[in-house]
């Protein structure tokens, strides 16, 4: 791992760079103070889409064969002995072998886990109540989806997706957050109060920390890694794309969020009861026969918890100036690059993940088809026709609204 050629602004001293490069960008620093002139980026200078692109893979290891994505990456045994739990929905990791109790393995083990970024993504969902009644007179209301669009934002993660340069850095956390360490209520380390550190201890690396870990007793244990994108102007993005979809005239209720996935990564002690705990089938037991409200109080209170290491990806970050600088582009640019695709996709009712295939199709004409019929090309130059016609009524009269 490289280092630094000089001091970061906002980084904790004992940061960690997961790259050769931590200081450098393709972008030039903003300053807040300044009105910026955020221009339109073309297709052309899109990063490739994350799941085509080679993984990140952590200093010192040279595999023989680079699978396609990253999530492949992440799904590699790198523990020979590891069993593995993967959660389809929130992505978190779940690793279990006895090799991981030596605190050399586990920190190569968390070292390369943390060199894969977290996925964020920006999701807008629109919904409204529609009330019915049945033949006996009684009403039912039910819940119906008018979008689900989702952006993905982990391509801006990096100054250089194809050799995936990044400003991304490990930390351990410092003595005054609160969390587990080594224990089941999260606190904070001895002799500090918030944020003031009385005595002036430095903070354990990690390195330290995988010996605490692997020198406890404790016979349920679990050290956690969480992956973070940060210095995202979340509200700055979530209030422009309100407004976007506010302009369609759009009724109905409106959540945009920030999802990610695949920011926590768990590792567990060998022993049966982790097996148990981690395998399927006696999840979904306890589930269908209530033993949950028996087993989980046991686990927890059994299980200690290391939740001391974060692997951090900046979007942005403070200059040394006073202003922001950005690895790879701004909140407005981005805004300005998915706006109008965004729009369409709502427009249109869509749910899904849009890619760049939808930022190529928002920008192009619509298709003309011509079958070589005059009637058939004259029954869908109509129909083409009234869906645009019909968009434009509901950008008037309003869509979307309860009934």
């Amino acid at each position: 791992m490289g280092n630094p050629s000089g001091p970061e602004v906002g980084k904790a001293a004992d940061a960690v760079s997961l790259h050769t490069n931590p200081g450098e960008t393709s972008r030039e620093s903003y300053s807040d103070a300044e009105i910026l002139d955020t221009p339109d980026i073309t297709i052309d200078d899109l990063p490739p889409n994350y799941t085509e692109s080679a993984p990140m893979l952590p200093p010192n290891i040279t595999p023989t064969s680079a699978p396609s994505s990253s999530r492949a990456v992440a799904q590699q045994p790198y523990v020979e002995d590891a069993t593995f739990l993967e959660d389809k929905n929130t992505g978190a990791q779940y690793w279990l072998a006895r090799s991981l109790e030596n605190p050399k393995s586990l920190e190569k083990h968390i070292r390369h886990l943390a060199a894969i970024a977290p996925r964020p993504f920006i999701k807008l969902v629109g919904t409204h109540t529609e009330t019915t009644r049945d033949s006996k007179g009684k009403t039912e209301k039910n819940t119906v989806t008018d979008f689900d669009v989702s952006v993905e934002l982990t391509p801006y993660l990096y100054s250089d997706a194809q050799y995936h340069k990044s400003w991304s850095y490990l930390r351990t956390v410092d003595n005054g957050e609160k969390t587990c360490r080594g224990t089941r209520l999260r606190k904070r380390a001895p002799g500090s109060v918030q944020n003031i550190e009385v005595g002036g201890d430095p903070k354990p690396t990690l390195q330290e920390w995988c010996h605490r870990y692997t020198a406890s007793h404790a016979g349920l244990k679990v050290f956690a890694l969480s992956r973070r994108m940060v210095g995202f102007d979340e509200e700055r993005v979530k209030h422009r794309l309100r407004q976007l979809v506010n302009e369609t005239n759009y009724r109905g209720h409106l959540k945009v969020e920030l999802v990610t996935t695949g920011s926590l990564v768990e590792c567990y002690n060998d022993t049966r009861i982790n097996h148990w705990r981690l395998t399927t089938w006696i999840q979904m037991l306890c589930i269908f026969t209530l033993m949950f409200i028996f087993t989980w109080p046991y686990l927890w209170l059994r299980t200690k918890r290391w939740e001391v290491v974060v692997a951090e990806w900046p979007f942005s970050r403070m200059a040394e100036g006073g202003g922001k600088e950005y690895v790879s582009i701004s909140e407005d640019q981005w805004y300005n690059m998915w706006a109008r695709a965004i729009c369409k996709a709502v427009l249109e009712k869509r749910q899904k993940v849009l890619d760049q295939t939808d930022l190529r199709r928002a920008e192009e004409p619509e298709p003309s088809f011509e079958t070589g019929n005059s009637t058939v090309d004259g029954a869908l130059g109509l129909f083409r026709v009234s869906i645009n016609a019909m968009n434009e009524v509901n950008r008037h009269l309003g869509w979307g609204g309860d009934c």
